[in-house]
């Protein structure tokens, strides 16, 4: 399950993440996704106490709105602005620490337009393991392109949230499609962490 050196990848977990938002027509949402947030602790703490390096991501836009680009040409409306207290870091929700690396985004990959390469060349990663949300958008283009990267990916199920149920269970099956054994569920990678169980890459 986790290949070589694992490292874990927060996907915007943000303030928003932990607010009670009524689903709608457009965006039906998981019932249960503060709770599923919520959740991702559990998988941040084994981290740390394995000494398994974790990324925080929060995708913020400028409020002129300049930095959109296409995102706004779809089902999506604006969403997090600079100036919204729902765009911050949870800091206190996942226990974010002073050193941790944290990284803003402008796009849904996390690869796209940051440092998230070069850090994790740093880190000398193989496997990454991605919790967050939605499922369907920036963990599911942050998986392509961690896949397309030669990483080992894993997304844990019960730590990310999608814009809807369908969307979810849909971008589960495609990410399960590039890797065999990519969805993972947080029991199982948090007793891989807990026992170190790393394999060696071939």
């Amino acid at each position: 399950m986790i290949v070589g050196r694992p490292v874990l990848l927060v996907i915007d977990v943000q303030k928003g993440s932990f607010a009670e938002w009524e689903p709608s027509e457009r965006l039906p949402l998981l019932p249960d996704r503060v709770a599923r947030m919520t959740r991702v602790r559990s998988v941040v703490d084994a981290a740390r106490a394995a000494d398994v390096p974790i990324v925080f991501f929060k995708e913020v836009h400028r409020p002129d709105m300049i930095d959109f680009g296409r995102e706004l040409d779809g089902t999506e409306n604006v969403h997090c602005l600079e100036d919204s207290p729902y765009t911050e870091f949870a800091f206190e929700e996942l226990g974010i620490r002073k050193g941790d690396y944290l990284i803003a985004k402008r796009r849904y990959s996390c690869f796209f337009g940051t440092d998230l390469e070069i850090l994790l060349k740093g880190l000398k990663a193989d496997t990454l393991l991605m919790t967050g949300g939605f499922t369907d958008v920036c963990v599911h283009y942050t998986f392509v392109d961690g896949h397309q990267n030669d990483y080992y990916c894993r997304v844990i199920e019960d730590c990310v949230t999608a814009s809807s149920p369908l969307a979810h269970e849909g971008a589960l099956r495609a990410m399960e499609y590039l890797q065999a054994g990519a969805v993972r569920t947080s029991a199982e990678v948090i007793a891989a962490i807990e026992a170190r169980d790393f394999a060696a890459v071939e």
